[in-house]
């Protein structure tokens, strides 16, 4: 195993998270705003994402080494890893979207962008490396969770709904 490449391939999602999170402070930063929020009961405690989106930034990154190592690269794994950088994107869109400019209804919608493309990852992954799919089946369940709270925050602050 080429062990320089795989930390190239988690280190990506890393690096376009901090400039996410850079572009998505907003006026009174991320951590106030989230705080004023509406949000449900059963949302996971906030110190919980850190840890979480580590984990899932690692694995995402190790997939995506297995996918471009036993597909052939990027000229023959051109297709899985395509949905992997959209899917990055939308990933690395949403801070900005929801902190930042505060639209939660956008961000709500670019959320379930992000979720298709995890599953579109994940389908497109199967055949190049079945453990590089199932790496990606905990940022599913995560992103599908995240997507309810994010939706419940969009519908359950009717102030932030008036700026979009």
């Amino acid at each position: 195993m080429d062990w320089f490449t795989v930390g190239i391939f988690i280190v990506v999602p890393f690096v376009g998270a901090a400039i996410s999170s850079i572009l998505g402070r907003g006026e009174s930063g991320q951590k106030q705003y989230y705080k004023e929020l509406k949000l449900p009961d059963w949302r996971p405690p906030a110190w919980l994402f850190g840890p979480v989106w580590t984990y899932l930034y690692t694995t995402m990154g190790i997939a995506a080494y297995l996918v471009w190592r036993d597909g052939g690269g990027f000229d023959k794994a051109s297709t899985p890893l395509a949905l992997y950088g959209i899917s990055l994107i939308l990933n690395w869109m949403w801070t900005p979207l929801f902190f930042g400019a505060r639209l939660l209804g956008l961000a709500s919608i670019e959320i379930l962008m992000y979720l298709v493309s995890v599953v579109a990852c994940i389908y497109a992954f199967h055949p190049v490396n079945t453990t590089a799919s199932y790496l990606l089946v905990p940022l599913l369940l995560w992103v599908s969770f995240a997507s309810c709270i994010c939706i419940y925050a969009w519908r359950h602050n009717p102030d932030a709904r008036k700026q979009e």
